[in-house]
């Protein structure tokens, strides 16, 4: 990490926080938890809160990451951002379904970040009193607690509450074009998990959530689950005008499109089936939501967005979010 990047991040930390010596706050269980402030040693074990880190500036006390860092395609964008990434020294003692705890007790962190539901791993780490931030994102409110809650944390509630307020601006920026549209006249969309065709996201979730910022209606919001495997009769009844692929590195749309069993739905019959890029720029956990709002938000409305360069909303968001312009190399 760059002098300037570290010191963009330094203006920008809550002259406040440098006067308390501890810092309380509850975690998404529930658990109130004091650490020193600012926690020195940080053990993340979340991707999509180790993103919230880096665009902190807390990503130098970072010494230990989920081991999803190093595979796939986020490898390259972290290693943009810190080259010890790059160099993999920093460890990687686990993911969000298994903990190596000995491994992380040997970091001696201050603080380690974990999904809330590893609630084994949870209670050994506090055992040996290390404090501990449970995480479960379920909704945009959810994403915005955790950013303000890791600058607590971390000694950058100023840039948290910047971070939080650039994002609601930019959703507010394209909501605008979209508040005049009655529910009526808003497409209805179906979301496609990656692991199956017929995955996918109903009422109280980030998704649900996206689809609603973007403008459409999400064809299952009747359904109160975050997380449901529907019937392909359920798909065709609901007959989504827009579908929205996450990310899929085994499929695209053309193969939704060809597909004989999608072929009467309409959104498969109009090609207006869309796939996300990447999972690091339109992570749905993280303030990258506000991308896939975006992208979400053009593909249900073009005539409304057609001025909208998607590249350059893209660009302006890494460069606001992270501090730097984040062009990524093949490593």
């Amino acid at each position: 990490m760059t002098a300037s990047f570290v010191s963009f991040f330094e203006s920008s930390a809550s002259a406040l926080d440098g006067k308390e010596r501890s810092v309380t706050v509850t975690d998404f269980r529930g658990k109130a938890l004091t650490v020193k402030n600012p926690a020195e040693r940080i053990v993340c074990l979340i991707e999509s809160a180790l993103s919230g880190l880096y665009m902190l500036g807390a990503g130098e006390r970072v010494v230990g990451i989920s081991t999803n860092v190093y595979q796939g395609s986020v490898y390259r964008y972290y290693a943009e951002l810190d080259q010890r990434i790059r160099d993999k020294k920093i460890p990687a003692p686990g993911n969000w379904d298994f903990v190596n705890i000995e491994s992380v007790v040997a970091l001696k962190p201050d603080l380690v970040i974990i999904w809330a539901d590893q609630r084994e791993s949870i209670k050994s780490l506090e055992d040996r009193g290390i404090p501990v931030y449970g995480v479960f994102i379920r909704s945009k409110e959810d994403v915005y607690r955790e950013i303000l809650d890791l600058g607590k944390l971390t000694g950058a509630r100023a840039r948290a509450e910047e971070l939080v307020s650039f994002t609601k601006g930019e959703i507010e920026r394209f909501r605008k074009r979209i508040a005049t549209i009655p529910a009526s006249h808003r497409p209805t969309v179906y979301y496609m998990w990656a692991q199956s065709n017929l995955e996918t996201s109903c009422n109280n979730s980030t998704v649900n959530d996206l689809i609603e910022l973007a403008g459409g209606r999400n064809v299952c919001a009747s359904i109160d689950r975050e997380h449901v495997v529907v019937k392909l009769e359920n798909v065709l009844v609901w007959n989504p005008e827009v579908i929205v692929m996450w990310f899929n590195e085994r499929k695209d749309p053309s193969d939704i499109i060809g597909d004989h069993q999608w072929r009467t739905v309409r959104a498969v019959k109009d090609g207006r089936v869309h796939e996300f890029p990447e999972v690091f720029l339109c992570d749905l956990w993280t303030l990258k939501l506000l991308f896939a709002v975006k992208m979400v938000a053009k593909w249900c409305h073009p005539v409304l967005f057609h001025d909208i360069d998607l590249d350059l909303e893209k660009k302006k968001m890494l460069k606001h979010l992270y501090g730097k312009d984040l062009i990524t190399r093949a490593y």
